[in-house]
């Protein structure tokens, strides 16, 4: 089984930018679909961004024009770059993954934290 590991979470005020990083052991990531999802307290878990195999990205809507998602398969690594970071944005983040001819994510990271201050 994939293990993923996120990193590069913290504690910034708003309009901050972070880096979050997902590293996946044993997959090789260009035939995987890779995706970020948040958990904000007291909610759902949501979608934020993801990147498909074959490097299309997609965004919620509420990230767009602000966080970036990109893939490094050399390193079975993904990122997000998030900028004009706003408090509604605190929550604990996940990357996932999954084959690309899959419909649902089976792979999961423990998650890291994103506080956003005011």
């Amino acid at each position: 089984q994939v293990q993923l590991v996120e990193s590069g979470g913290g504690l910034v005020q708003a309009g901050a930018s972070l880096r979050l990083s997902c590293a996946a052991s044993r997959r090789t990531l260009s035939v995987y679909d890779m995706g970020w999802f948040r958990q904000a307290p007291g909610k759902e878990r949501e979608f934020v961004a993801a990147i498909r195999s074959n490097g299309l990205p997609d965004y919620a809507e509420s990230v767009k024009g602000r966080f970036t998602i990109s893939r490094d398969n050399t390193k079975n690594t993904m990122y997000l770059q998030m900028n004009s970071l706003k408090p509604e944005d605190t929550a604990i983040y996940y990357c996932a993954n999954k084959h690309w001819q899959s419909r649902d994510y089976d792979a999961w990271g423990q998650g890291t934290q994103v506080i956003v201050s005011s």
